[in-house]
């Protein structure tokens, strides 16, 4: 029986996103920033599952617990893709969440509103410690790439994303509105299913 989880992110944002996400839950959800040693793990994978799996298992193995880990690409049809999985360095390293969406606008500038179709994808990994098994899921938000920053809640992209059903971005949400309805949301939503029962089972998988 599992009774507790760790979240395999050392991004602060992310990691209050996800401890909200699942704290209904029923067990203790347990962060990086009480494993001051854990590995800080290359995200050098070519898809969004590639690294979530990467640091899941890292951090199931370092930690001993079972770890939950997430990666996010933004997917831009008039950029080819782009940036895809790149999109937390999009700017280059250690660059801020400002200088990724400001280079985005700057790459999209007089490009008509409709023509900026975009979509968030979130992928879960679920890692047991000693078992080879991780488990993923996937979340998906389509929306368009605003011609302009609006709103100051969330991070990252969110002032820039926005979401034609709501006629808002996801800057302009409140964290409730935003986990309802967000690629991480929906992707976190059937992880919980998996951490459910594996809160239930008293088996262990090899």
């Amino acid at each position: 029986m599992i009774k507790e989880i760790v979240l395999a992110t050392h991004n602060a944002d992310k990691r209050a996103e996800m401890a909200d996400l699942l704290n209904d839950l029923g067990m203790t959800v347990r962060t990086l920033a009480e494993f001051s040693q854990a590995p800080d793990v290359i995200e050098d994978g070519e898809t969004c599952e590639a690294n979530a799996i990467k640091k899941a298992r890292a951090i199931a193995d370092y930690t001993g617990l079972v770890a939950v880990a997430d990666d996010t690409g933004l997917e831009v049809n008039a950029l080819g893709g782009r940036p895809g999985v790149y999109a937390a360095r999009y700017a280059g390293p250690n660059v801020s969440y400002e200088d990724n969406w400001k280079k985005l606008l700057r790459e999209l500038y007089g490009v008509p509103l409709k023509e900026r179709s975009a979509r968030f994808v979130t992928v879960v990994a679920i890692a047991r410690p000693g078992i080879d098994r991780v488990d993923t899921v996937e979340g998906v938000l389509n929306g368009l790439i605003a011609e302009k920053a609006v709103g100051t809640s969330g991070f990252g992209y969110d002032p820039v994303f926005f979401v034609s059903e709501l006629g808002k971005t996801l800057a302009e949400l409140n964290h409730s509105e935003k986990n309802r309805i967000s690629h991480r949301g929906k992707a976190f939503s059937k992880a919980k299913d998996i951490l459910k029962r594996l809160k239930k089972s008293v088996h262990v998988e090899a």
